[in-house]
């Protein structure tokens, strides 16, 4: 398939999801919660949104303009993981739009929607099916992208350490305040704190303010997700890590679904938002940010990316800032 197939077989598929029904996707999400008890409606919808809006077919046709896609297919393993819906469809699409076989390795948490995105994309293109396999064992590949925690990276990085790879690990995201937030945008900061129960990387999980704000002005902003603790996974946290507060009088606000921890670490646990003081930009991006940017997926602020945006990554916006499709163009070199 030249690329200009491939493109066109990626829009199609961006279609076909769009014009999926209300019911459809219930119905998916039925399916997808049996694995996954975190998968809700709300949370497939969402990632299904997701994908439509990376594979519009002018950002895909914008996206590989400036790389040298490769003639020469190699097989690449695509180990994914499995904490929010259909998180590595975006390693998926980088392996087939460059040409290359993709190996594919679902997460038991994400299977179904997965090989649901997999079929759908082989009936809109049947020519693209000699490219992708599912297999439970990665062996006999040229190079691997895989996504897991930091153990798990410890894991991959020794088992694949013979063929080219990217290997990546825990990370998350912050948002930067600066006390002149309008209200629609503290409101979208809840979408990036809240969306995927926070269970995503590119979920903030840690607040910098500036010194003598209160962050009590910024809770009522929150109040539309106060529902969130209906789900009992997001509850059963929320309890836990309360009483673990009370129990070691660890200092903290409660707004009643969201429990706030003053500290230096950066990534929470479901149901906590961590919480910094600062006093000067510069020395925050210097002394806070800087040196924890291996582990910052995002960045979230008025000088950085729009709140309420996080889970709306462009093709272009590479996970752990790794240039994946240069890293697969470089595979026939």
């Amino acid at each position: 398939m030249i690329r200009e197939e491939r493109i066109k077989a990626f829009a199609e598929l961006g279609k076909r999801i769009s014009n999926l029904s209300e019911e459809e996707v219930k119905s998916l999400s039925h399916a997808a919660k049996a694995a996954n008890g975190w998968f809700t409606y709300e949370s497939v919808k969402n990632a299904l949104e997701g994908v439509v809006f990376m594979l519009e077919k002018e950002k895909l046709k914008k996206w590989i303009a400036n790389y040298d896609l490769t003639q020469v297919p190699k097989a690449v393993g695509v180990i994914m993981a499995g904490n929010i819906p259909l998180v590595g469809f975006h390693d998926l699409l980088s392996v087939l739009i460059s040409g290359h076989c993709a190996v594919v390795k679902p997460s038991s948490n994400d299977d179904f929607l997965t090989g649901k995105v997999m079929e759908w994309l082989i009936e809109t293109e049947p020519g693209i099916k000699k490219n992708i396999e599912v297999r439970e064992k990665l062996t006999q590949i040229d190079a691997v992208i895989a996504t897991g925690s930091d153990n798990t990276a410890r894991y991959f990085e020794y088992y694949f350490k013979d063929i080219p790879r990217i290997i990546r690990k825990n990370r998350t995201s912050v948002a930067v305040l600066t006390g002149e937030e309008t209200g629609e945008e503290l409101r979208n900061l809840g979408e990036d704190i809240f969306s995927y129960f926070g269970l995503g990387c590119r979920n903030v999980s840690k607040v910098f303010t500036p010194k003598g704000l209160d962050l009590k002005e910024v809770f009522p902003y929150f109040k539309n997700y106060e529902t969130i603790t209906h789900h009992n996974k997001y509850r059963n946290n929320y309890d836990y890590y309360k009483s673990i507060f009370l129990v070691n009088k660890t200092p903290h606000l409660d707004t009643g679904f969201l429990l706030i921890h003053s500290t230096e670490d950066l990534i929470s646990p479901v149901s906590v938002l961590y919480h910094q003081e600062y006093d000067t930009i510069e020395n925050l991006k210097k002394t806070m940010l800087k040196p924890k940017e291996e582990k910052i997926q995002c960045v979230v602020g008025k000088d950085d990316i729009p709140f309420g945006t996080t889970q709306q990554p462009e093709p272009w916006d590479y996970a752990d800032n790794a240039d994946t499709l240069k890293f697969l163009t470089e595979l026939s070199d």
